[in-house]
């Protein structure tokens, strides 16, 4: 039991002070006011006055099996799969010290995400609630081939879709275009075609998997659209008529902002090709964010964590960064939870405060519905029912 927070309960509804959470079995039993509280047998009590409970924070956008070093790639190709997954566990249980209960992995060699994945929910290690995409799916040479599966042409796109969902593939994870990290390949080019998305979409649909597409050049944005993807990694030159469409369809955008900043640390080291394309990429982005939130595109938090410079502690920086842009931060805090958890699909076990949900659950000093200051120190972590961090 959990009594005298404020309740922000992440579906964008006013904050609820004075307020006890019962839990019960894992789940959220009873919400409502200090005082009706009924009483649940002999459950330890958590008082937390001052602070803000919400639910456990979703990173839409991770890479387990890196951990922000400077050289991506050469840390994937590097690494033998033991090493991959040793590291993939230890930026797991680093997220849940950020309070962050879920994240969606969006892409490891060798099927490592996955193998983690299964690890957590068996129990044997310790760890934030793993969706897991497996390998990208790229054209040959493309951005993040060397943790991808090449395809080229609808019949690789179909068999690839196909393998990677026997392999565990919680989701499929598509290239649209070309990114700032892979030379060679700029981000304003298109990768997979239009034809081979759309089959790609066709396929995971078909098998009850969403599609999430890297896409931030405009043509191949506007080809992910076209392919029915749910949604869009980045999107930094989504325009208005694109925006549109992504609204029609209902399309979220995970806009990953500060793996731009992690790039462009002055104390970083990516390669200068890799700077200057982050670079040219960084204002963009920004102003794509503003004309979204104006727009009402559906957002989802996702960090990118791995990439240079980002580890998997910066869900608290992109909050910030989001609210900046624009974002009030009701509407922050609802991204990094209840819309995170619609665009993984998981919305009806977890995302929000509300009774019959997932304990998932995390408490923050001061008043997060107007001060995202406190979000660098959770005062506890609850998974699943049970506390796993707490510095009360």
């Amino acid at each position: 039991m959990i009594r005298n927070a404020t309740v922000v309960n992440g579906t964008g509804a006013a904050p609820a002070p004075a307020t006890t959470v019962v839990v019960d079995h894992g789940r959220i039993a009873w919400i409502g006011p200090d005082e009706s509280a009924p009483s649940f047998g002999e459950h330890p009590v958590v008082e937390a006055a001052g602070a803000s409970l919400l639910p456990g924070l979703i990173n839409a956008h991770v890479h387990l099996a890196n951990d922000g070093a400077a050289d991506f790639a050469g840390q994937i190709t590097a690494d033998s799969a033991t090493t991959a997954a040793v590291r993939a566990l230890a930026n797991a249980q680093a997220s849940l010290d950020y309070g962050i209960t879920t994240v969606r992995d969006c892409g490891a060699a060798n099927g490592t995400a996955i193998d983690v994945a299964t690890a957590i929910a068996d129990g044997l290690a310790e760890g934030p609630r793993v969706v897991a995409a497996g390998r990208v799916l790229t054209m040959t040479g493309g951005h993040s081939h060397y943790m991808g599966v090449e395809v080229d042409g609808t019949d690789q796109a179909r068999r690839a879709v196909r393998r990677e969902v026997s392999l565990g593939a919680d989701f499929i994870k598509v290239i649209a275009t070309g990114g700032v990290l892979t030379p060679g390949r700029h981000p304003a080019q298109i990768a997979l075609h239009e034809d081979e998305l759309s089959w790609i979409v066709r396929e995971a649909h078909a098998a009850g998997r969403r599609v999430a597409a890297h896409a931030i050049g405009r043509e191949g944005i506007a080809n992910a659209l076209a392919a029915g993807v749910d949604s869009l990694e980045h999107g930094f030159h989504l325009d208005e008529e694109l925006m549109e469409i992504a609204n029609e369809q209902g399309t979220f955008l995970v806009p990953t902002l500060v793996a731009l900043e992690g790039i462009l640390d002055p104390d970083g080291t990516p390669p200068d090709r890799v700077v200057e394309k982050a670079l040219e990429q960084r204002d963009r982005a920004r102003g794509m964010f503003r004309s979204a939130v104006a727009a009402g595109i559906r957002v989802a938090l996702g960090t990118d964590a791995g990439t240079p410079h980002n580890p998997h502690t910066m869900v608290a920086r992109e909050m910030r960064g989001m609210a900046a842009l624009g974002l009030p931060h009701l509407a922050v805090v609802r991204a990094a939870t209840l819309a995170a958890a619609q665009n993984l699909d998981l919305h009806n076990e977890i995302g929000s405060i509300e009774a019959g949900k997932i304990a998932d659950l995390v408490l923050f000093p001061g008043r997060v519905s107007e001060d995202f200051s406190g979000l660098d120190t959770p005062l506890l972590v609850a998974r699943n029912g049970r506390i796993l961090r707490q510095g009360l």
